[in-house]
């Protein structure tokens, strides 16, 4: 069945399928190494408490039937397993049916995680994950050629990814349309990277090319995707360059490193296919069937796409089959940051000896530079960006945070970059203030080494214990 598979897209494919499974490792080491603290049978949004009132059809979960933390943690190590395998390219080893079945267990397992994850979870980048991940199911191993459907489904979603993001910020924020978001955008982005200084400092005129260069790579670039090669090739490879550079100018965890393993998959590298036997029967009803729902599905993307009222980063599907992506349609000017600060003194002043806790990734200490986390997800930090835009986005799990603060837990405590006080010697009252933080100039950064300045703007949460220990000696 020639028709149905492209032989010299056997190394594209290969390509693919171990920079997917590098993204899925990443994926679920960062589910393993912080759960607890954010999703654990104590942590700030426990699943427990969300799977008794969310029921399965509204989020299939391995953790509806069954929850522990125990479990968890063996789900997402399992998670990581299997992706370093699939990595390392077990799959290429097994049975057509068997490598397919591999592919499967990652998909499943983070599918599991996403849909009990509530807000540590609602990023663009799972949906997208778990979309291309399921798709990886179907590009089947050394056994057959590539898919051309498959193929073409995974330059589907690549096109979405770039035209939807693009129509987005056309729509969204005058800025765009003006050139001039990034006059702001690399101060103000959720967790800048240790460049992103320095991407700010560029020239005005520098920051225009930029925003026309993303209108151009998001808006037109996309429909060459559908060209003959090598046309498809120059066009994925140009949404590769255009993600490098946003890889070296924030931390946007596996978003960009997504983005680039999609483009991969339209890449034909020149190698010599070797050969490859023909697609078995069963194969071929089994990926035409899917395909054939999944093209189905996408009237909700696409309508999505073209109406006037486009939304950013939505599921259509409990399964995140065909889902709907974009970022950043509007860009905030000014940038804000909750200090969260604590004092062992029994009772608060203004001049008590407030201590600050330090995160990983936000910025806190004006002299502490960024540090590069991407593609790993520091998710209390990007959240806590999200705090600082409305604390109605910290409703949920802010409160929680502060509690597990007091009590000096342990797992929390392991999601920050330090604690300002001792083990086992918590703070008597806890303290959250609002900064307005800005970039320091050339001249500030060679007279104080600091790379923000950061201003003092009101009261977030005012002086806080723990019930029942106002008279903790």
């Amino acid at each position: 069945m020639d028709w149905f598979t492209a032989s010299d897209y056997w190394l594209s494919r290969l390509v693919f399928q171990r920079a997917l499974a590098a993204v899925y490792l990443v994926a679920f080491l960062t589910a393993a190494l912080q759960f607890r603290a954010l999703l654990g049978t104590r942590g700030m949004l426990p699943i427990p408490r969300f799977v008794a009132r969310v029921p399965f059809r509204q989020a299939p979960s391995l953790f509806q039937l069954h929850y522990s933390d125990r479990f968890f943690a063996g789900c997402a190590w399992t998670g990581a397993a299997v992706s370093a395998a699939l990595l390392a390219g077990l799959d290429g080893l097994l049975p057509l049916w068997a490598a397919m079945l591999l592919w499967l267990v990652p998909w499943l397992l983070y599918l599991s995680i996403v849909n009990v994850g509530q807000t540590w979870y609602g990023f663009g980048w799972e949906s997208l994950l778990l979309e291309t991940g399921f798709l990886a199911v179907f590009l089947g191993n050394d056994e057959v050629a590539p898919p051309v459907v498959v193929l073409f489904l995974l330059r589907w979603i690549l096109f979405r990814v770039e035209f939807g993001a693009g129509l987005i910020k056309l729509r969204g924020d005058a800025c765009w349309r003006k050139l001039t978001c990034l006059d702001h955008h690399h101060e103000t982005q959720p967790m800048p990277g240790p460049l992103s200084w320095f991407f700010h400092r560029l020239p005005k005129p520098v920051h225009r090319v930029e925003v026309a260069a993303n209108h151009v790579t998001q808006l037109a670039v996309p429909f060459l995707l559908f060209t003959p090669q090598p046309v498809a090739t120059a066009a994925a490879s140009l949404m590769i360059v255009t993600q490098l550079w946003l890889v070296l100018s924030g931390n946007f965890s596996w978003l960009n490193w997504i983005t680039i393993v999609l483009a991969l998959s339209a890449v034909r590298f020149p190698a010599d296919p070797p050969p490859l036997p023909g697609a078995p029967l069963w194969y071929v009803v089994l990926v035409s069937a899917v395909a054939a729902l999944l093209l189905f599905l996408s009237y909700r993307p696409v309508a999505n796409m073209i109406s006037p009222h486009q939304v950013m980063n939505r599921s259509f599907d409990p399964l995140h089959l065909v889902n709907t992506y974009g970022a950043f349609g509007s860009v905030s000017r000014v940038r804000y940051e909750v200090v969260i600060e604590g004092t062992a003194d029994a009772v608060p002043r203004e001049d008590s000896d407030w201590r600050e806790y330090e995160f990983k990734g936000k910025p806190g200490d004006p002299r502490r530079w960024p540090r590069q986390f991407a593609p790993y997800h520091l998710r209390l930090d990007w959240m806590m960006w999200f705090a600082a835009l409305s604390p109605a986005y910290a409703g949920p799990w802010f409160g929680a945070l502060v509690e597990r603060l007091l009590e000096d837990d342990r797992d929390t405590l392991g999601l920050l970059r330090r604690s300002p006080f001792p083990p086992g010697e918590p703070p008597r009252h806890i303290r959250a203030r609002l900064f307005r933080y800005r970039y320091t100039t050339w001249r500030e950064l060679r007279e104080t080494g600091a790379c923000w300045h950061r201003t003092y703007v009101r009261e977030y949460l005012p002086p806080t214990r723990l019930a029942g220990t106002a008279h903790r000696p």
